[in-house]
C-alpha cells in the first residue's frame, strides 16, 4: 500500500470523524452521556475512538506503552463535554497527519512490532486497523446520534469524494 491511499483512507477517517463531531454538537451533555443502544453511550464511543487512534500512533512511532500513562485507556470521564473531546481529537489529528506526511512508501512496507501487539506487520496493515476500527466506531456514534434526532448524515466513501475539498 503506498502513501497516497493510506493518505486518503485517513482522510475520510477524519472527514466522517468531524461530520459527528458536528453532529453531536446540536446534543445537549444529557443527550451525549444519554444510555446507548449499542455498546457504549456517545461519549464514550468517541472516546474510545480517539483512544485507539491516539494509542496506536504513539505505539506506532515506537513509543513505550508506559510513555503513554499510568492508565493506558483514555476515560470518558475525563472529557466532561464534546469541546474537551475535539480539542485533543483535533490534537491528535494534527499529530497523525504529519507523522504520515513524514513517512515513504518503503517504510509503509517496513515490518513493525509496536508496543500494542506481539505481532510484526508492515507499518501501513497496522495503519488500516485504525482506519476499518473507526468504521466500526463511527458507525456506532451514528446510530447514537440519529436516534437522538442529529443524524450526521450520509458518511460514505463516495460522499466523500463528492464533496468539493474532495474532487
Amino acid at each position: 500500500m503506498d502513501h497516497v491511499a493510506v493518505s486518503r483512507l485517513f482522510d475520510y477517517m477524519y472527514w466522517v470523524n468531524h461530520r459527528l463531531l458536528d453532529a453531536a454538537d446540536r446534543l445537549s451533555t444529557g443527550e451525549l452521556t444519554a444510555e446507548a443502544v449499542t455498546t457504549r453511550n456517545l461519549r464514550a464511543t468517541l472516546v474510545h475512538e480517539l483512544d485507539v487512534e491516539w494509542s496506536w500512533r504513539l505505539a506506532l512511532q515506537g513509543r513505550p506503552i508506559e510513555e503513554l500513562g499510568e492508565d493506558v485507556e483514555l476515560r470518558p470521564e475525563d472529557y466532561p463535554d464534546l469541546g474537551s473531546i475535539r480539542r485533543h481529537w483535533t490534537r491528535d489529528e494534527e499529530e497523525m497527519r504529519a507523522w504520515l506526511a513524514s513517512l515513504t512508501d518503503a517504510q509503509l512496507e517496513q515490518a513493525v512490532t509496536p508496543a500494542l501487539s506481539e505481532t510484526a506487520r508492515p507499518l501501513h496493515q497496522f495503519l488500516l486497523h485504525i482506519v476499518m476500527h473507526a468504521a466500526q466506531q463511527q458507525a456506532d456514534a451514528a446510530t447514537l446520534l440519529s436516534a437522538a434526532g442529529s443524524s450526521p448524515g450520509e458518511l460514505g466513501f463516495l460522499q466523500y469524494l463528492r464533496t468539493a475539498a474532495h474532487a
